[in-house]
């Protein structure tokens, strides 16, 4: 009598032999250990004080900029020492950021006082660009009224301008011209004009009192010229 053997079909047994090729077991096929992530709470810290310091400084300056004050524009240059005439202010708004700017409500005050630099069209006043006195036309100096031809002065000429005073002769011999500087840096005062032609001719100096005397008679004579200084102010 045979006794036929069946195959057993517990779970495990010839696990080995069943498995497909090529496919990892045991601690092969175990997965790597992965790091814990490393917190950094330090520069989280640091993110969101910038994000509130941005957001702070953006709500200070939306605040200030409606915080608008009047202020002082030169709108014609005014030269060192002169006084400052109101025909050369205008109102302007500003954002009050606490510059010592000098307020449109005081342009008669500051209409009686002078220059300490020379004011340049579009500048906003402060306080510290006007002086109560003026070196320039104090004692030691003299106005002088010159009525200049075309060729004596420049077309450019401006109120608040140096200029050098020069006595041209064309009295000297042979052909030639003699001249001479009898001012070497004189303030122009007032500068008149004539529509479209420009300057007139007509400007007044500040000089020295000694050589005014002179500078009116050559002037008066046709023989004195004015040669402008770019940057002297």
């Amino acid at each position: 009598m045979r006794t036929s053997e069946k195959p057993t079909n517990r779970p495990g047994v010839n696990a080995e032999r069943q498995s497909p090729a090529g496919a990892l077991s045991g601690p092969a096929s175990r997965k790597l250990p992965v790091p814990p992530r490393e917190r950094r709470p330090a520069l989280a810290a640091l993110a969101l004080l910038l994000i509130l310091g941005g957001a702070l400084a953006t709500t200070l300056l939306v605040l200030r900029s409606g915080d608008r004050v009047t202020a002082i524009q030169i709108v014609q240059q005014v030269g060192t020492g002169q006084r400052i005439p109101q025909t050369a202010m205008r109102e302007v708004q500003i954002a009050d950021t606490g510059i010592d700017y000098v307020a449109y409500a005081d342009r008669v005050r500051v209409s009686e006082n002078y220059a300490r630099v020379t004011l340049l069209p579009g500048t906003l006043l402060t306080g510290k660009m006007v002086v109560s006195s003026s070196a320039e036309l104090g004692p030691g100096k003299a106005q002088v009224g010159l009525a200049l031809k075309p060729g004596q002065l420049p077309s450019t000429l401006l109120q608040g301008d140096r200029v050098q005073v020069i006595h041209v002769s064309g009295r000297g011999e042979g052909t030639g011209t003699q001249s001479r500087v009898l001012a070497q840096a004189a303030l122009v005062h007032s500068v008149g004009t004539s529509g479209r032609n420009g300057v007139s001719g007509q400007v007044t100096i500040i000089v020295d009192a000694t050589v005014s005397p002179t500078i009116a008679a050559y002037a008066s004579n046709g023989e004195i010229a004015l040669a402008e200084l770019p940057g002297a102010r």
